[in-house]
């Protein structure tokens, strides 16, 4: 989304944050148990399939991938499908590339499911991979040539590599927000979309200008969408109602427009690209 000249004015004097602070938060119980049952299922069905399908969001390419399909790169053909293209900012999409080459990952497809955007790609470059060595299993896709699905539950890796990588596959919604905290989430969202000068929330919320404090933009976003409540708040006369701005309520609505892409494309993992050379043509 743009911005007028004189909103971007405003912008350009912002003092944005530098650092998220991370301390203090426990990530370890981000990973439902139910998962480490998922990952041994898994496991032991990697042995009755031809290929890997590994689908994961393209927001964040390069962060929280489960590491149990780096394991497995050698002993089955492998394809990374980049789900989601629609609401990543894919403008450096040859170092994603790139870095994933360098983690051996030499078959990856971006793709959009819900426009089937290259989703007709994906069965040529599985058969391609497999070759002639077929096995049936359940869930046929593909008649000509016959291909069968083993669909698996999503799971995340049983260490989450860091609190950062923790929050941005919150962001994308592999964790669950009540897990991490709704307006936690929302903090870090405006951190890194200032962080980054993607500043469509301004427009898209009409807050005329970029602020970096996030009780003061969800006060705001929950005025402009009358998101509110009532309080009792006790006073020297006795119990009185106020109403107050619904904090939860206007986290909910931020993190929403940015899930579905309102706020425009972003890509998560901008700082970790940073690191990748870029290559002269």
């Amino acid at each position: 989304m743009k911005l007028s000249p004189r909103a971007l004015c405003v912008v350009a004097r912002a003092p944005f944050r530098e650092s998220f602070p991370l301390g203090g938060r426990d990530v370890a119980r981000w990973f439902p148990g139910h998962m480490a049952k998922g990952l041994r299922k898994m496991q032991n069905s990697l042995k009755m399939v031809d290929c890997i399908l590994e689908v994961h969001d393209a927001r964040i390419p390069l962060s929280g991938r489960n590491p149990l399909f780096q394991e497995t790169l050698g002993l089955k053909p492998h394809l990374l499908v980049l789900n989601k293209m629609d609401l990543a900012d894919l403008k450096e999409q040859q170092k994603i590339i790139r870095h994933l080459e360098g983690e051996g990952l030499k078959n990856v497809i971006f793709t959009n499911c819900v426009k089937d955007e290259n989703i007709k790609q994906i069965i040529p470059k599985v058969t391609e991979l497999i070759g002639s060595s077929y096995r049936y299993h359940r869930g046929e896709v593909c008649e000509r040539p016959p291909v069968f699905l083993l669909d698996t539950p999503g799971v995340l890796a049983p260490r989450i590599q860091s609190v950062e990588t923790g929050l941005k596959l919150a962001l994308c919604g592999t964790v669950l927000d009540h897990l991490v905290g709704e307006e936690t989430l929302a903090d870090y969202l405006l951190y890194t979309l200032n962080r980054h000068q993607l500043l469509g929330y301004v427009q898209h919320y009409g807050l005329g200008q970029a602020c970096d404090d996030i009780a003061s933009v969800l006060k705001r976003v929950a005025v402009r969408l009358r998101k509110t409540q009532k309080v009792n708040v006790l006073t020297g006369t006795g119990a009185v109602n106020v109403v107050q701005p619904n904090y939860p309520a206007a986290a909910r609505d931020f993190l929403r427009a940015f899930r579905s892409g309102l706020l425009g494309p972003v890509m998560l993992d901008r700082d970790v690209l940073q690191g990748v050379p870029t290559v002269e043509p």
